[in-house]
């Protein structure tokens, strides 16, 4: 079964819209957590947030309320920077997904160059893993990084699909495979497969080429949505639509 993560940092985008210099306002709005249990009610199985080091949308306090509240899994997605790797090892997620950070970007776009930071990378892993999280690194379907993951003792890829969700056509075939091959020596190598960057359902279906994924994290297309159909159909759908990976 594929399993859906969901990343609700739109969520809190919307919210600092407004209130990013009225922290704790009592007018807040939208509540991180109440579009978390959209979620968890319409069947997700994770809930994805990225504690930015500007704090552009997700911010502490939300990481450490939905550890405490949430029923599914937290997955915190951040940069490999002393600073959040103290705040990941109090709050302890049960997933964490690093990822490379760029102030300009409006969000993550490219994978990590493990090869060139594998010390860094490694030492941060082996600290969240005794600390109970399971590490994942969000990497291009590079065949050197996947070497280079499990060379530093992560638990789990995420393979990058910007490109593959930008590509049509021969581009997009050229795309799953090289997704397909990434995917298939992180198996091999005993990571766990998971993918994400620009699914919507419009493409998700070209990615089921692609073995051995087990978990799909799915955020900007899930909230757009939902200011037509509400979160939790726009969630429910798309759990409908992974149903059709055969893995």
């Amino acid at each position: 079964m594929l399993h859906l993560g969901v990343n609700i940092d739109h969520v809190a985008t919307l919210r600092q819209a407004r209130y990013a210099q009225m922290p704790g306002s009592p007018n807040a709005e939208p509540l991180i957590l109440e579009a978390a249990r959209e979620c968890e009610a319409a069947g997700a199985h994770s809930i994805t947030v990225h504690l930015r080091a500007d704090r552009r949308h997700i911010v502490d306090a939300d990481v450490f309320l939905l550890k405490k509240e949430l029923r599914v899994k937290l997955n915190l997605e951040m940069g490999n920077t002393p600073e959040i790797v103290e705040i990941a090892l109090r709050v302890r997620p049960d997933f964490v997904c690093l990822v490379p950070e760029n102030r300009q970007e409006i969000t993550t776009e490219g994978g990590l160059d493990v090869t060139a930071h594998a010390s860094g990378l490694k030492e941060t892993t082996s600290r969240l893993q005794a600390n109970g999280t399971r590490v994942s690194f969000f990497v291009d379907p590079v065949l050197e990084h996947i070497r280079a993951c499990a060379g530093c003792g992560a638990d789990m890829v995420e393979l990058h699909t910007g490109t593959f969700a930008n590509a049509s056509g021969k581009e997009r075939d050229a795309e799953v495979e090289r997704l397909s091959a990434a995917a298939e020596l992180a198996h091999a190598l005993g990571l766990q497969v998971n993918a994400g960057h620009g699914l919507t359902m419009r493409n998700v279906c070209d990615l089921f080429a692609v073995p051995h994924l087990a978990e799909l994290n799915i955020g900007h297309h899930l909230v757009a949505r939902a200011i037509t159909t509400g979160l939790r159909e726009s969630v429910r759908e798309m759990l409908l639509v992974m149903g059709g990976y055969g893995g």
